[in-house]
């Protein structure tokens, strides 16, 4: 019996003894593969922003049709204005070039235009042009927005009869700024805007290149159509106030000429002030005179562009 009792005690200490607890076993990681960090983006260089360029747009008349071909080449080679400043017939051109009328639409309007369009003759008083229809056609073209809300930074100059002072419309009227700055005296009527009498920009600057400058042009693309003093014969008292005026003119435009970074100047010898039958011959010249002028553009951008980045200080 006693036997039999230390056996069961033997088999119940068997029962109780604990498991000696099993080794985790770690299971196999897979290979991770290497990913290589990523190459970070080359920094781009800050650049300065593109050299500002204005198209100037000088007096002459009827010889303005010539500024649409300049207008037609530099749009077909890319070359987009940041501004525009006219005198008189530059005004009338740059006008509706500002407002978003292209080159060939600009040649459609002139096709169509005809001197009584923009003419009202009236009994001499102060002009014999009183220069309402020209006001009222520049509006109606550009649909009466103001000169500051035009698609592209547009100025008009003019001359303060008052002071002898070159006035810059920038703001208000298109169709009033352009009149006055297309009033030739004795000729036209002076405009009167607020209190004070305006005629035609030539008086001051018939090339306004200095203008251009004045308003942050980097490069200044200056298309002259002026006619030179004529050396026939002078006649009546037409004649010999526009012989006056034409030298004039050619002082003042002198003086200027060289703040220019390219001037374009067609041939537009022997086309009348007033011959509207010359228009396709006045845009044709336009066009050649810009074609031989396109190298020295592009090197001039090329050149305004340089001296920008080089002066660049990034914020």
């Amino acid at each position: 019996m006693k036997r039999i009792l230390i056996m069961l005690g033997l088999l119940a200490g068997c029962a109780v003894v604990p498991k000696v607890p099993e080794m985790p076993v770690e299971k196999p990681v897979p290979p991770q593969e290497t990913v290589a960090p990523q190459a970070r983006p080359a920094a781009v260089p800050a650049r300065a922003a593109p050299p500002r360029v204005a198209l100037v747009l000088g007096g002459g008349a009827v010889r303005g049709f010539a500024h649409i071909g300049v207008i037609k080449v530099l749009e077909a080679q890319g070359i987009m204005p940041d501004l525009i400043v006219g005198t008189s017939a530059g005004s009338v051109v740059g006008a509706l070039y500002a407002a978003g009328y292209g080159g060939f639409e600009l040649q459609r309007i002139a096709f169509k235009l005809e001197e009584d369009s923009v003419g009202d003759w009236i009994l001499p008083d102060r002009g014999f042009i009183k220069g309402e229809a020209l006001q009222n056609y520049i509006n109606k073209a550009v649909r009466g927005v103001q000169i500051e809300k035009l698609k592209k930074p547009f100025a008009a100059v003019a001359t303060d009869l008052q002071s002898g002072e070159i006035m810059v419309f920038r703001r208000g009227n298109t169709g009033q700024a352009v009149r006055a700055s297309s009033s030739v005296p004795g000729v036209f009527q002076p405009v009167n805007i607020n209190g004070r009498d305006y005629v035609d920009g030539g008086l001051t600057s018939p090339l306004p290149i200095r203008v251009a400058r004045n308003l942050g042009a980097d490069v200044v693309i200056a298309v002259d159509i002026s006619a030179r003093p004529s050396a026939a014969r002078i006649g009546g008292v037409t004649d010999v106030l526009m012989q006056a005026i034409a030298i004039m003119e050619q002082s003042l435009r002198n003086d200027e000429l060289p703040e220019a970074d390219v001037l374009i100047r067609p041939n537009t010898t022997g086309f009348g002030s007033a011959d509207f039958t010359k228009k396709h011959e006045a845009i044709l010249e336009g066009e050649t005179a810009a074609q031989a002028a396109l190298p020295l553009i592009r090197e001039k951008i090329r050149q305004a562009a340089e001296r920008k980045q080089a002066a660049y200080v990034p914020r």
